[in-house]
C-alpha cells in the first residue's frame, strides 16, 4: 500500500485579514456596493420624474378638456314663433323638422337679443344642435320661456383663459360681466361621441368601444391561451414538433402590432367578410397579438408550481386531469393573470392594428351592439391629435387622462382577482 508524504513543513503564511491589504479590498467592495445602490436609486428617481413630468403635463393641459365655455341665451319659443307641432317633434323625422322650421335662425335671433351681434357671431356652429336635442327630448319647451347654456366658437373659449386676441379678451370679459359667459365642468364629455366642433365632442362613443373591444379580446385570448399553455406543459410530447411550437410562441410575442393588423385585415375583413371598424374584428385582432403572452406567462406559472403537489395528488387517487384542474392550475392562476394584464394593457393602448381594421372612421353614435361600426379610445386620440384647432388639443389631453384612469381602472380589477386567487403553499 502507497502512502501520501505530506509536507513537513507548511510555509503557507496566514492571511491577515486585518491587515492593510484586505482593508483596502474591503473598502473597495464596500465603495462598489454603495455605488451600485445609488445607481438603482437614481434610476428609480429618473423614472418617477419622467413619470410625474407626464402626469402634471397631461393634467395641466387636460384640465380644460373637462370644461366647457357656455354662453346663456334666454328663448321665449311663444315669441318666436315656430311652425311646427309637438307630434312632429314626436316623430322619427323630429330633427329635419325643427331644422325647415328655422330653429338655427331662431337660436341666432335670440343670441342677438340677449348678448348682442358680436356675441351672437361666437356661437360654435352646432350649438343649435343643442336646443334642438332638448326640445326633443322635452317637446313641451315649446310653450315655455327657458335658457340654454350653448357652446362658444374656438376663439372665445381661448379668450375665457386669458388667451388670444386682446379684442376678443374685451369680448371675453363684457360678457362674463354680464353674466352671459362662463366655464364650466363639461359633463357631456363623457357622455357625447365624436363630432367636428371640438365643443360637442366626447368620448363615450370611443369609451364603449374600446370596452366592447377589450371584453373581446379577453374572452378569447384567455381561454384559448390558457388551454394551450396547459396542453404544452402537461401533456404535449417533447419532440421537435412541440419544440417548434414554443418557438414560433416565443416569436409571436415579439412581433410588431401592425402585422397583426394587417392578419387581421386579410383573414377577418376580406377573407371572412366580417364587417369593417367593428369592436367584434378589433377584439379578434386583439387576441391574435394577447394570446402568445398569455401562453408563455401560463407556461412559467405551471412550471413554477412544486412537482410534490401533482406526486400528492396522484397519491390521493386524483385523475391526471383532476391534478391539472384542481390543483396545479389554481395554483397557477395569479401568474397566468399577470401576464393576462400585461397583454390586456398592450392591448388597450395599442393603435396601428386597429387602424389596420378600419377602426379609424368618424363615428358619431355609440356602438349599439358587437359589429356596430365604432373607434376605440387610442385610435381617438390619435385622430384628434391630427386636429390644428386648440379645443381639439385639450380635449386630447382629457382623452389620455380618461385612457390612463380606465387603464388603472382594469388594472387594478386584474391585480385584485389575481390576489384573491393566490395560495401559498
Amino acid at each position: 500500500m502507497n502512502e501520501v508524504a505530506l509536507p513537513v513543513n507548511d510555509t503557507r503564511i496566514p492571511t491577515d485579514w486585518a491587515g492593510p491589504a484586505m482593508t483596502a479590498r474591503r473598502r473597495k467592495r464596500h465603495a462598489a456596493e454603495r455605488r451600485f445602490r445609488l445607481f438603482g436609486l437614481g434610476a428609480i428617481l429618473v423614472s418617477a420624474l419622467f413619470l410625474a413630468f407626464l402626469l402634471v403635463t397631461m393634467t395641466s393641459n387636460g384640465i380644460g378638456g373637462f370644461q366647457r365655455s357656455e354662453m346663456v341665451v334666454p328663448m321665449d319659443f311663444k315669441a318666436l314663433g315656430l311652425t311646427i307641432s309637438e307630434d312632429q317633434i314626436r316623430s322619427p323625422d323630429a330633427a329635419q323638422a325643427l331644422a325647415a322650421a328655422g330653429l338655427e335662425e331662431a337660436v341666432n335671433i335670440s343670441a342677438m337679443q340677449a348678448v348682442g351681434p358680436e356675441g351672437a357671431a361666437h356661437l360654435s356652429q352646432s350649438a343649435w344642435t343643442e336646443v334642438r336635442d332638448a326640445v326633443i327630448a322635452k317637446p313641451s319647451l315649446l310653450h315655455e320661456k327657458t335658457s340654454f347654456d350653448l357652446s362658444v366658437s374656438d376663439d372665445l373659449a381661448a379668450a375665457t383663459r386669458g388667451e388670444g386676441t386682446q379684442e376678443m379678451r374685451a369680448l371675453a370679459g363684457q360678457l362674463e360681466q354680464k353674466g352671459a359667459l362662463s366655464s364650466n365642468f363639461d359633463l357631456g364629455f363623457l357622455t357625447r361621441s365624436d363630432a367636428t366642433d371640438p365643443g360637442q365632442v366626447g368620448i363615450w362613443g370611443a369609451l364603449k368601444g374600446s370596452i366592447l373591444t377589450m371584453l373581446v379580446t379577453l374572452l378569447l385570448a384567455f381561454p384559448v391561451g390558457v388551454l394551450a399553455a396547459v396542453y404544452l406543459e402537461e401533456y404535449a410530447a417533447k419532440n421537435r414538433w412541440t419544440d417548434l411550437i414554443e418557438v414560433s410562441i416565443n416569436n409571436l410575442a415579439a412581433v410588431p402590432s401592425i402585422i397583426f393588423g394587417l392578419l387581421g385585415l386579410a383573414v377577418f375583413l376580406t377573407f371572412m367578410g366580417l364587417p369593417r371598424s367593428a369592436p367584434l374584428v378589433g377584439g379578434m385582432t386583439l387576441a391574435l397579438m394577447t394570446m402568445p403572452v398569455i401562453v408563455i406567462s401560463g407556461r412559467n406559472a405551471i412550471k413554477a408550481v412544486p412537482p410534490s403537489i401533482r406526486d400528492a395528488a396522484l397519491a390521493m387517487g386524483a385523475s391526471p386531469v383532476q391534478v391539472v384542474f384542481q390543483h396545479v392550475l389554481p395554483l397557477a392562476l395569479p401568474g397566468i393573470l399577470t401576464g393576462t394584464i400585461i397583454g390586456m394593457a398592450r392591448a388597450l393602448g395599442e393603435t396601428a392594428p386597429l387602424l389596420m381594421i378600419g377602426m379609424r372612421a368618424f363615428v358619431a353614435t355609440p356602438p349599439d351592439s358587437l359589429t356596430a361600426p365604432s373607434s376605440v379610445l387610442p385610435v381617438q386620440i390619435f385622430l384628434w391629435s391630427d386636429e390644428v384647432s386648440r379645443g381639439f388639443v385639450e380635449r386630447t389631453s382629457a382623452a389620455i387622462i380618461v385612457l390612463l384612469l380606465f387603464l388603472l381602472v382594469m388594472n387594478g380589477l386584474a391585480i385584485y382577482l389575481r390576489n384573491k386567487f393566490e395560495q401559498r403553499w
